[in-house]
């Protein structure tokens, strides 16, 4: 993204003052056209933690605090965000007392194991990150702000997106206490941060800064991409490569990531089998894109032999489905993966699974059922050969499933 905008300003004759890069450690050394790399000269890297922020994160958000307090009235700041930056820049917020990196990052492992979607996940976590919920932008209230994202929810929230930075949070605590309660979330919370969002919903505490806030008059904020550019393209992809059927899921992923991977295993070898004559024969290619989750048993982080992602555990389940249907689905593959290339704290992006995933596992000396109900995919998937890294991408858009009829 920096790239890109650094190619367009110079197109413009127009300079870089400065600024910052905050990525994931695996992506601060991808390659940039060498024409746009004096431009870049201008700005600081600094590497974040992710997905639960640590001492790297905090140096993050301080070299944000940096940049920002060298902004002057009336300067125009570019402001690229993309999906993950609720965590690769996150400390604590001054508005927060008593909150330290540890709490914060208790809180997003309390998070992530919660079954929360990503939109719940950060309205919480925005009332505790320092640059989130809208907090940015009041920092660069004096600059006219131009907000690119890369959209990384399901319906482009521009206030989930990130936990928007510049964007002013539209959720109350005394609407969003009681949501999380009914979901089962609250529960699962750590004390401090149930305190702080108690308080805030009496009245005890400042809210987040809300949309009709003057410091969003400056801000001009776009959606410049998406999981439906990613669906798309794979479709395109697709259809390039001679399937005779491609279909794009109307409906997004979604759910407990387990579940989903049965379901959609069970819709393409409903296709399959519901196909007649010399239909029978065609390839077919169906798509899905969006974001599962994953519910562990207990509050606070994942065991630590817990290796995997949602996309390598919606990929195991898919393949005991096919496993249970037997010859029937010799034609059918899988692909799940994360657009970023990473998927949850693992090497892989995701998996590629067929009918023989599951008896391949097996045979490897492993228990697929025992690694998939305590959420080891990853060492399930990787004794089979079946995990598909990538390395970083450079870019997140959420999730992206695609199922082959061959």
């Amino acid at each position: 993204m920096a790239a890109g905008a650094a190619e367009g300003l110079a197109d413009r004759q127009r300079d870089l003052a400065g600024g910052v890069i905050v990525a994931p450690a695996a992506t601060t050394h991808l390659s940039i056209p060498a024409s746009i790399a004096p431009v870049l000269a201008a700005l600081r890297v600094v590497a974040g933690d992710h997905p639960i922020p640590g001492p790297h994160s905090l140096a993050a958000a301080d070299a944000i605090g940096e940049t920002v307090a060298d902004v002057r009235d009336g300067d125009h700041v570019i402001v690229l965000v993309s999906g993950g930056g609720t965590s690769l820049a996150a400390a604590p917020a001054g508005d927060v007392p008593g909150f330290s990196q540890r709490d914060l990052a208790n809180l997003y492992a309390a998070l992530m194991t919660s079954g929360a979607d990503i939109t719940m996940m950060n309205a919480v976590r925005k009332r505790f990150a320092r640059w989130a919920g809208g907090r940015l932008a009041v920092a660069l209230a004096r600059a006219w702000v131009h907000c690119l994202i890369v959209s990384d929810v399901v319906g482009d929230d521009v206030a989930s997106i990130s936990s928007g930075p510049c964007v002013g949070d539209p959720v109350t605590a005394r609407d969003l206490v009681p949501a999380l309660e009914r979901s089962g979330v609250w529960a699962r919370l750590p004390d401090a941060a149930r305190q702080h969002l108690a308080a805030v919903a009496r009245g005890d505490a400042p809210e987040t800064p809300k949309p009709q806030g003057a410091a969003f008059a400056h801000v001009a904020t776009r959606v410049i991409a998406s999981n439906a550019n990613a669906v798309q393209a794979a479709a395109t992809a697709a259809r390039n490569a001679g399937i005779d059927e491609v279909t794009v899921s109307e409906l997004p992923l979604s759910g407990e990531a387990a579940i989903a991977g049965v379901r959609l295993a069970s819709e393409l070898m409903a296709r399959q089998k519901r196909a007649r004559g010399p239909d029978a024969r065609k390839s077919k290619c169906v798509i899905w894109g969006g974001e599962t989750t994953v519910t562990f048993a207990g509050p606070g982080a994942p065991p630590a032999d817990a290796l995997g992602g949602r996309n390598q555990e919606l990929a195991l389940a898919a393949a005991r489905s096919l496993d249970d249907d037997g010859e029937e689905t010799g034609r059918i593959a899988i692909l799940a993966a994360g657009t970023d290339g990473r998927d949850g704290p693992t090497d892989a992006a995701g998996a590629i699974v067929d009918g023989s995933t599951w008896r391949t596992i097996e045979a490897a000396g492993r228990n697929p059922a025992a690694d998939l109900a305590s959420h080891t995919a990853y060492r399930a998937l990787g004794s089979a050969g079946a995990l598909l890294q990538t390395g970083p991408t450079g870019t997140n858009v959420m999730d992206i499933v695609i199922g082959l009829i061959l």
